[in-house]
């Protein structure tokens, strides 16, 4: 077992004021201790000997806390700083669900690589999706990051944790243009224009019902803000602050709507609820949206599907990545590796090509 060793700190004139000097960690701490004037050395001493002693005692009940009291204490308050309120509800619940019911009474120091390794294979054959269990090796990691940036452990032990590859991946469905077709052939105007929005525009949902009316300009959204659980919010990332092109049909059902539109001031919601607060997303879904597909063969359309329709067909029109991923708001890599799919028919016709070009 390794033996604690404790500092004693060094004392130092400055300016005529005894300053006690510390670390903490990889820190160097500096207090004022007195005067010199008023405060003698054994004085400024005794002083620095009662403040290394509260770390020290700090210190050790740090090492003796569980997992749980970490999480709570210390993870949570520095990470909610960062987080927007959507990721702050997601990752909570999901460390909470997972990581601290299988973990939370344990000392923080006691874990070991290969026991989380089999906390991540678990999950996976208990049939998480391949999404969720990614999702709690990168929590692990960097909670355990975080413990070595506080000095409570040395290393990380979920450095090196990978995600089982057995882990269930679900299927990433998208709409094809005849079933775009008979989606907008059983909808009414408002809801329409706003699957029109997520996609032909490809916008998300809370970007959409968070619009104003001063936010249309003549060819374009002017994405500023979002709708999330009734709340307005920023939008999700730095790229999601953009001008998300409409087309012309858009435009004019836009028009359309606002001639029958009862509030059509610059700070009316273009999609307000008979309260005159923004449309819930999950509401005009569920009693509006759904119920019409559905009867066209298209149950299994939600929003991400829509978003996601978006950019494949754009891609498969042939549209260069970055004008598709500027509309969408997020980085070229999403686009291309999470929300486009390519279609076999289309790459048959490349191989083909490419094998007509090696016919001497």
């Amino acid at each position: 077992m390794r033996r604690r060793r404790y500092q004693s700190g060094s004392l130092k004139k400055r300016c005529s004021k005894w300053v006690g000097q510390w670390w903490e960690g990889k820190r160097r701490r500096n207090r004022v201790l007195g005067l010199v004037s008023t405060m003698t050395k054994s004085e400024a001493r005794t002083a620095l000997n009662q403040i290394l002693a509260g770390l020290r005692t700090s210190q050790g009940s740090e090492k003796d806390m569980s997992l749980s009291q970490f999480i709570e204490g210390v993870y949570y308050p520095f990470y909610r700083r960062k987080w927007k309120q959507s990721t702050t509800d997601n990752n909570v619940n999901r460390v909470n669900t997972h990581v601290v019911v299988a973990f939370g009474s344990r000392s923080a120091t006691s874990f070991r690589r290969d026991e989380l390794q089999r906390f991540l294979d678990e999950k996976c054959a208990s049939g998480l999706s391949f999404s969720m269990v990614d999702h709690l090796r990168w929590d692990l990691k960097q909670i355990f990051e975080m413990a070595v940036a506080e000095d409570l452990i040395g290393k990380n032990p979920a450095r090196l944790l990978f995600t089982p590859s057995e882990a269930k991946r679900g299927e990433r469905l998208v709409m094809t243009l005849e079933e775009v077709r008979r989606c907008f052939l059983v909808l009414d105007l408002r809801e329409r224009l706003i699957v029109g929005l997520a996609i032909v525009a490809g916008m998300r949902p809370g970007e959409i019902l968070g619009l104003t009316w001063r936010h249309i300009g003549p060819d374009y959204a002017d994405i500023r803000q979002r709708v999330y659980k009734g709340q307005i919010d920023r939008p999700k990332t730095v790229q999601s602050v953009r001008r998300a092109a409409l087309s012309q049909g858009l435009i004019a059902a836009l028009e359309q709507w606002k001639v029958i539109s009862l509030n059509v001031n610059p700070e009316d919601w273009v999609f307000p609820s008979e309260l005159g607060t923004p449309l819930s997303r999950d509401n005009v879904l569920r009693r509006s949206i759904s119920p019409r597909v559905k009867t066209v063969g298209l149950a299994w359309v939600n929003f991400q599907v829509m978003r996601r329709t978006h950019s494949t067909l754009m891609n498969n029109m042939g549209v260069e990545g970055k004008l598709v991923a500027d509309q969408l708001g997020h980085s070229l890599d999403v686009n291309q590796n999470v929300y486009t799919k390519s279609p076999v028919e289309r790459r048959k016709a490349v191989v083909d090509q490419l094998e007509r070009s090696l016919v001497m």
